[in-house]
């Protein structure tokens, strides 16, 4: 039976949750449009798109739903979706935003020049992807676009969109330190005030980790990876029986307990692979699994690729990275 809507109580769990929040691979873009443009943003597996509207007008296409912005509003588009920024229904055929000329300032930051000659729009565009399996849990939650800004009550959100369109219109030596980390602060805001202003922001993993018996066994798994989970072991922290446990954890989280403890260890892996030096026979053990072989195959089979593949593929970047 569904619970009546209530107001959203954040709780520690949620908090640690929003902890975990932090970016990588960022790279932001300042858009100097004159109507009529359109521009296409291609798909990126695993990336956060927001944009700011700045000054003009601008539209955003996900999925066939358009979403006009006003001036100083956000929209973030989670969940690596590919989506078009139009400058109204008149708009000529969609661009793709990543072959079109670009001032590159730096390698993380570029500026844009657009357009038609007509009405002029300035935009300030971000890409960032999110490594930490919290956060990862988090973003899945959101809906394909989530607007927040003039009206909604929000002034801290107001104030980070202006110190960041600031930031970047006038590039100064720090600034692109200074956007990535307001980008943390803005999409952590975002996040929280849809969770305050959105009854339906409670469903899924965030209203398993707001259930009083769930939420603990899931704080249990995100605090102790390693240890060696088993069903019943889940349901005791739970306070509950094995099946009452299964059950409401499965119809919450939308998998069965132990799927979750393994894809949770295999997003930590993955991590810890693309950034640290240790070794695949360390993580086995750190994770708890009885072999190096073991480990392996179930990182192949939940993550789709072996732990080798992810380490080449995170050094192949890296490199790349150095020689641009």
């Amino acid at each position: 039976m569904d619970h009546p809507a209530r107001p959203w109580r954040p709780t520690d769990r949620l908090a640690q949750a929003l902890h975990t929040v932090r970016m990588r691979g960022t790279f932001y873009c300042r858009a100097e449009l004159s109507a009529p443009w359109a521009l296409e943003m291609p798909a990126i597996p695993e990336a956060v798109s927001f944009h700011v509207l700045v000054s003009g007008a601008c539209r955003v296409q996900v999925e066939g739903e358009h979403h006009e912005l006003r001036t100083g509003e956000l929209a973030l588009v989670p969940h690596g979706r590919g989506h078009d920024l139009l400058s109204g229904p008149d708009a000529p055929p969609s661009r793709r935003v990543d072959r079109l000329p670009q001032d590159y300032l730096t390698e993380h930051y570029s500026v844009l020049h657009h357009g038609g000659g007509g009405q002029r729009t300035q935009l300030v565009c971000g890409v960032v992807g999110f490594d930490e399996p919290a956060a990862r849990e988090l973003l899945r939650a959101l809906p394909p676009v989530l607007r927040i800004g003039v009206g909604d009550g929000t002034s801290r959100v107001d104030d980070t969109l202006r110190i960041m369109a600031e930031e970047l219109s006038r590039p100064r030596p720090g600034g692109e330190a200074v956007a990535t980390r307001l980008a943390d602060i803005l999409v952590v805001q975002a996040i929280r005030g849809w969770l305050e202003h959105d009854p339906g922001a409670r469903g899924g993993w965030l209203r398993a980790l707001d259930d009083e018996r769930i939420g603990r066994a899931l704080e249990a798994v995100h605090a102790d990876p390693g240890r060696p989970w088993t069903l019943e072991r889940l349901a005791r922290i739970a306070a509950m029986s094995r099946s009452s446990f299964a059950d409401r954890f499965t119809g919450l989280v939308g998998e069965t307990p132990m799927g979750y403890v393994t894809r949770w260890r295999m997003q930590l892996a993955a991590t810890r692979l693309a950034e640290d030096r240790t070794t695949v026979a360390a993580l086995a053990e750190e994770l708890g699994y009885r072999s190096e072989a073991a480990f392996s195959r179930a990182f192949t089979r939940t993550v789709g690729r072996t732990p080798g593949a992810v380490r080449r593929e995170a050094a192949g970047q890296m490199n790349s990275a150095g020689s641009s």
